[in-house]
């Protein structure tokens, strides 16, 4: 596998970013392909350095873009960059154009942790022809409750003018949409560690899920908010994603 970052001018943002991107190195045709986001406190290395990502994805010969998107919540801000269009219109156009990814919906992936397990269950749910699978890690996925926390993150009030309940934003409100089968719906797959602050918002988020008509796969056990139950659970997903492993191609 070989290791990339990449500099590159953004359009949308108008403001220089990096992005990460974990490639095979003999790949015959286009590959699969899993955005894995980061979260609030990281950026694009975080997934390399604290991970083994490199390792895991080798064995199912998958390409692995990681972007950078700050503090943002994946999302457009009240007061700042479009961060969200950034993550769905650009990126995926950079990205087929840098790397031998596949642009078809069954080896389209999305993934993330904390603040990324939210951007990356709000990019499928959004744009569900896009992606097969999503998968969250301690997720972030009750958006609203985390602007009633006695201190929210200090970018809250820029991200979000008022409360974003109701809105495209809110995970609650998306998963309204999937009420009934729909043509396209992503699976999904949550996991959060039970000493996790986040963990009661994660049971929340099961729950309305659970009463929609999405396939989701959940997963708890013990652990906090750290990178050693992230790593192990990184693994479980790529297993659960509908990828043959590269050794039985």
């Amino acid at each position: 596998m070989a290791q990339l970052t990449c500099r590159f001018a953004s359009q949308i943002l108008d403001v220089t970013l990096s992005l990460s991107a974990i490639v095979p190195e003999h790949a015959k045709a286009p590959s699969p392909v899993l955005y894995l986001l980061h979260g609030l406190s990281d950026d694009d290395s975080a997934w390399q350095r604290f991970s083994a990502i490199e390792r895991y994805a080798q064995a199912y010969g998958i390409v692995v873009i990681m972007p950078q998107v700050g503090r943002s919540y994946y999302t457009d801000m009240a007061f700042g960059p479009d961060w969200y269009r950034f993550l769905s219109e650009e990126l995926p156009l950079i990205s087929e154009r840098l790397f031998p990814i596949s642009t078809r919906r069954e080896d389209t992936f999305v993934a993330g942790l904390s603040m990324g397990g939210y951007g990356a269950f709000k990019w499928a749910l959004r744009e569900p022809e896009r992606f097969a699978a999503a998968a969250s890690l301690s997720g972030s996925l009750d958006i609203v409750a985390v602007g009633q926390r006695e201190t929210p993150p200090p970018e809250y009030p820029l991200i979000f003018d008022g409360s974003p309940q109701g809105t495209d934003d809110d995970l609650f409100a998306l998963l309204k949409r999937y009420d009934t089968p729909q043509a396209c719906q992503p699976a999904l797959f949550q996991w959060c560690g039970r000493e996790d602050f986040l963990y009661d918002a994660n049971l929340r988020f099961k729950e309305a899920a659970q009463k929609s008509a999405l396939q989701l796969d959940w997963h708890d056990g013990p652990g906090d908010h750290q990178w050693r139950y992230w790593d192990r659970q990184i693994q479980r997903v790529l297993k659960w994603l509908p990828i043959a492993p590269a050794s039985s191609t």
